[in-house]
């Protein structure tokens, strides 16, 4: 009965066959066959004419429903579970509960019971929240130590360059590393090869920066060393731990460039940009970026040169080396700026602390390719006004990365050294060569698509970053950077200007602005509100051919009347 009053509360309708057919709860059943007769006499479809307020369909449904609830209320069992339950199927319950094990219910058993419950609850749940709540207050939201990010705080200068940058990052091995004491033997080896070779200058470099204070430390910056010099270690479990502190290392290069991001300091930021193409391509930076070719060692190489020239010379030797070179050399991209502006949404100045967009335009370009770049100036109109109503879209939307290019899926580095596959990614730096500062923090980009991949009509990717322009009137010479985060070189720069200017005046600024185009958003908006806009060049040609025709038609009947 609560769940039928709970379904009458709730308005909704309830079947009751003592409502239908009039009578009340208790009635015998040879009362309800009588009640029933009467019925039938007055609601049969035979006896009943339909009216414009009750239709047949209405009558044959009344009485089937009468029918159902004699039906019903004539069975015995039936009838009694709609008197005492108020369901046909009687009494309607849910019951709830839970399996236990027989002895945690015993009797016997409760004092265990209760210290069990009382180990966990009052020492094992506090001490686990203790130990998450002091280890993520140890750690960073970079990933590192708060030891290790001090340390990278105190030590960092603004002149830090490479070398500072590697002697910064091996101090944080003392606290992200475990002290091992295992193949120490063959860990001397690597010691004694690094101290015999040409580069060991600026390895000991490394080293005097880094501090000699911790075992750990030590052995961690031995087997970095070795990976960026390509010596093999034999040992398995001293290979393990090389793997470990490689794959660590770029947390720590990301949180060592947030920090020197966050002072604005442009030459750190660089250095540690370009520290993480070395460290991926496992080479010293006293050494030829050619070297990142497949089989090919740094001192077979010149520290200044080309792949063209090395794939040439590697032919004409007949060496088998060139056609793998090749292939790699054609997915090593270098990247293009394409062009690189400052916009403001429906502004044609940037006026003090206004928000500017920083628009770069991005392709990959293969050292090896020939193809001469596409310039703005040699695109068809037509596509030079598709891409503006392109970049005026994507100006406008929230995405920092410009959509539709699903298709473009960049291969992965090649880099043989690196212990993990890896996608390859890209810094914009925008900074001001000149007091060495960042204008804007950095962004990280990737998924630049390579020229051969891209329409001819539009070849490039656009990449946006918002930011406040100056407070101040005046000109800002700048310079757009685009760094790789794993192709040593890979990378490009661009100057450009930031002028920042007094606002026009509303009227000044009405009479420079020319009316929308038709085909533009802004111009069927204006054509919504009863404004002028200017028509499309096919359309005028339209219009004028119309007007051609239709002056060649009068011409053709004024001839015909002349003659006649």
């Amino acid at each position: 009965m609560a769940c039928r009053h709970l379904v009458l509360a709730l308005g909704c309708k309830v079947y009751d066959p003592f409502e239908i057919l009039g009578i009340s709860v208790g009635m015998s059943e040879k009362d309800i066959k009588s009640h029933f007769k009467k019925l039938s006499k007055l609601y049969h479809p035979d006896k009943v004419r339909a009216t414009a307020e009750q239709t047949i369909e209405d009558i044959q449904n009344k009485f089937v429903d009468i029918t159902k609830a004699y039906k019903s209320l004539t069975d015995e069992t039936i009838r009694r579970n709609w008197e005492e339950w108020g369901d046909p199927d009687g009494r309607q319950q849910m019951s709830m509960g839970i399996a236990l094990p027989i002895w945690i219910i015993e009797g016997k058993n409760n004092i265990w019971v209760l210290g069990v419950y009382g180990l966990l609850f009052g020492g094992g749940l506090p001490m686990l929240v203790g130990r998450w709540w002091f280890g993520s207050r140890q750690r960073t939201k970079d990933g590192i130590s708060a030891h290790s990010a001090a340390a990278f705080f105190k030590s960092m200068t603004e002149s830090s360059e490479i070398v500072d940058a590697m002697g910064i990052l091996a101090k944080a091995y003392k606290f992200e590393c475990t002290p091992a004491n295992k193949d120490a033997a063959e860990l001397a080896r690597l010691q004694k090869e690094i101290a015999t070779l040409p580069e060991a200058k600026w390895a000991e470099t490394v080293m005097e920066l880094a501090g000699d204070d911790d075992e750990g430390k030590r052995r961690a910056l031995t087997l970095l060393l070795a990976h960026l010099l390509r010596f093999k270690v034999e040992s398995p479990a001293l290979k393990k731990e090389q793997r470990r502190v490689l794959l660590h290392t770029p947390t720590l290069l990301n949180a060592l460039l947030t920090i020197a991001t966050s002072r604005n300091w442009f030459v750190p930021t660089m250095s540690v940009m370009r520290l993480h193409a070395y460290i991926i391509q496992a080479l010293l930076p006293t050494q030829s970026p050619l070297a990142q070719l497949p089989d090919v060692k740094p001192a077979e190489v010149p520290r200044v040169g080309d792949v063209s020239q090395i794939i040439s010379k590697l032919t004409e030797e007949s060496d088998v080396r060139a056609a793998d070179i090749r292939k790699a050399a054609e997915k090593w991209g270098n990247v293009d700026i394409y062009d690189a502006s400052f916009r403001v949404i429906d502004e044609k100045q940037v006026t003090p602390s206004a928000i500017v967009f920083l628009v770069v335009k991005l392709r990959l370009v293969s050292p090896l390719s020939d193809a001469v770049a596409v310039k703005v100036e040699e695109l068809d109109p037509l596509d030079v006004k598709a891409n503006d109503r392109k970049d005026y879209q994507f100006l406008n939307s929230r995405k920092d990365t410009e959509e539709d290019f699903s298709d473009v899926t960049p291969s992965y580095v090649h880099a043989p050294y690196w212990p993990s596959n890896r996608k390859p990614s890209w810094w914009i730096v925008l900074a001001d060569p000149k007091s060495s500062r960042l204008a804007i923090p950095p962004m990280k980009i990737s998924d630049v698509p390579s020229i051969s991949d891209l329409p001819s009509s539009r070849p490039y990717r656009s990449y946006k970053i918002q930011f406040q322009a100056p407070p101040t009137l005046g000109t800002n010479n700048w310079r757009v950077y685009v760094v790789s985060d794993s192709f040593i070189g890979a990378e490009s720069w661009l100057p450009i200007t930031l002028k920042v200017e007094e606002p026009v005046a509303r009227d000044e600024a009405e009479d420079d602005i020319s009316d929308p185009e038709e085909d533009t958003l802004a111009g069927q908006m204006a054509m919504m509100k009863g404004g002028k806009v200017k028509r499309t060049l096919g359309e005028e040609e339209e219009e004028s051919d119309d007007e051609s025709g239709t002056d060649d038609d009068q011409n053709d009947d004024d001839s015909s009347s002349d003659s006649d």
